[in-house]
């Protein structure tokens, strides 16, 4: 249609294609010389020199409504209004510039009263196509007298200008919190878009005491849910995505008074290396009309794709609707957490396989978000590196992490949630000289949390961390509970262990101030 519709946005010169459905879409995008048709139905497409979140690029408007609701500093970078007025001016020049668009109106949020409304533009039909999988696609009824409150604009072919716009180079994410406007330019990552709406929704949600979490989620048996936190590399995809239990979302939800609930409609998994044998939900979705797959290398004559091939990225991705994996929730969402597991891959090799934590420990690691680099990932590495990223997710949170730490300390204390530390890094020595910690084992001590028997196991202090750690779980190896006696060289274990508290301490200097001191005791003996 032509610069109409009931409530779309109107251009002067652009085609506007609101709300098509995924047939459509890929149509477009195929017509459009976007992408391409894989063998067996998914669109493959290349998004350039961006093949992951451009972090450095990204401002928050400084201004009345932000100024002491923002935790400013090296993850939340302000920009004044002036050069975001400059930059929204050039936005929609270039909008107006263009011969077609694309506007999806969507939810953020799958319980309907912690919801928001957004409208997003494209000048890409594929991009279209992945923010209405990744979000909650309205049903018809919900589309008439559709409301926008927050409207996100993305152009990859806008080139920002750092003098005039007050940015970083020609790339630019800017967020507008007082306008509920959003500008992406520069970068064809769609993963952008994603990111966007769990900000917005990070910043809105705890004034309503609902704590927003960066976590996977899913629901047990006995009808019982268990959320998922860990960075990347942890393991939070896959050990969330079991074939006995109800997936509700693999990357975002809102805890509220009466649900667990995931705030988008699809998943987002990475692509590299995926084989059918470990992950077979999820490479069946390779298999199916309406998956978009970034950066995936497609053999030109059959068509057929090649997994282990990281020529275009190696943080190749697949954005598919949630309905595509068998077991996951009609409802998108459960009743509240029974459990909280906090994964960590401890490339030091010290922490246990598992520990259970009380809530003042709960808050401590999830402000530190602790994981760790190992040896050879990145130039320069030579040994484990910790790294920490607060509450999970520091990228993604516009507010305090104390706002949320305490938000889901509070939780857990109201619900009597159990809460759990998870190793799934190493064991018996650091990277290069222990093993990684068997998935047997911690899929076992992760069921034992899960279905309530652990809680009958024996436990032991922890001499380092001070959490409760068991001393013998049936069906699993006694001797990989306690991680010192894994090593061979014992004093080793104690230096690298007194090294691994000392980076816990110094990081956590940032938030002791925000904390009560039950959480400042939570922390480990140096």
């Amino acid at each position: 249609m032509k610069n109409q519709g009931k409530n779309g946005p109107k251009f002067l010169w652009a085609t506007v294609h609101s709300n098509l459905g995924t047939a459509q879409l890929v149509e477009h995008a195929v017509n459009n010389g976007e992408g391409r048709l894989a063998a067996h139905g998914p669109l493959v497409v290349e998004t350039g020199k961006h093949t992951g979140r451009s972090a450095k690029d990204k401002f928050i408007v400084r201004d009345a409504e932000t100024e002491d609701t923002v935790w400013w500093g090296n993850t939340n970078v302000g920009i004044d209004p002036a050069h975001f007025a400059a930059l929204k001016e050039d936005f929609l020049k270039a909008l107006n510039e263009k011969k077609k668009l694309y506007v999806a109106d969507l939810f953020g949020g799958s319980q309907p009263e912690h919801r928001v409304n957004v409208r997003v533009i494209n000048e890409f039909a594929w991009h279209n196509l992945f923010i209405r999988t990744l979000l909650v696609r309205p049903e018809a009824a919900e589309l008439e007298g559709f409301d926008p409150e927050y409207t996100i604009i993305d152009l990859p072919s806008f080139r920002a200008d750092p003098q005039r716009h007050g940015c970083r180079t020609e790339t630019v994410v800017a967020v507008n919190l007082s306008e509920k406007l959003i500008l992406i330019g520069g970068t064809a990552y769609a993963g952008e878009m994603k990111k966007s709406v769990f900000g917005i929704l990070n910043y809105l949600l705890p004034k309503k005491g609902v704590m927003p979490m960066h976590c996977s989620a899913n629901i047990g048996p006995d009808g019982k849910s268990a959320v998922f936190f860990g960075l990347s590399g942890t393991g939070k995809t896959t050990l969330s995505a079991d074939a006995s239990r109800t997936l509700i979302g693999d990357d975002e939800h809102g805890w509220s008074d009466t649900a667990v609930f995931n705030f988008e409609g699809g998943c987002y998994a990475k692509m590299i290396r995926l084989s059918e044998e470990a992950e077979p939900e999820i490479y069946a979705t390779t298999r199916m009309f309406g998956t978009v797959l970034e950066n995936v290398v497609m053999d030109e004559a059959t068509r057929e794709l090649d997994f282990d091939d990281a020529t275009l990225a190696e943080n190749s991705r697949g954005a598919y609707p949630i309905d595509f994996i068998p077991n996951c929730s009609d409802e998108n969402l459960g009743p509240v957490p029974a459990n909280v597991i906090m994964l960590t891959a401890d490339a030091f090799g010290v922490l246990p396989p598992i520990a259970r934590l009380t809530p003042d420990q709960a808050m401590y690691h999830f402000l530190s978000g602790y994981t760790a680099k190992v040896a050879g990932t990145e130039i320069g590495v030579t040994e484990p590196e910790a790294t920490f990223s607060t509450c999970f997710g520091a990228p993604f949170m516009p507010r305090h992490p104390s706002v949320y730490g305490n938000l889901l300390k509070e939780r857990i204390a109201k619900g009597h949630v159990s809460c759990w530390l998870v190793n799934t890094g190493w064991t018996g020595g650091k990277y290069g000289v222990g093993k990684r910690m068997p998935i047997k084992e911690t899929r076992a001590l992760l069921n034992a949390a899960l279905d309530g028997s652990l809680n009958n196991a024996e436990f032991r202090k922890d001499p380092n961390f001070g959490f409760d750690v068991p001393v013998a779980v049936p069906g699993v190896d006694t001797s990989i509970l306690d991680p010192r006696s894994t090593w061979s060289d014992k004093d080793d274990y104690d230096r690298t262990a007194q090294k691994l508290v000392q980076l816990f301490a110094d990081n956590f200097a940032q938030f002791e101030e925000h904390v009560d001191e039950g959480v400042r005791q939570a922390a480990p003996v140096a």
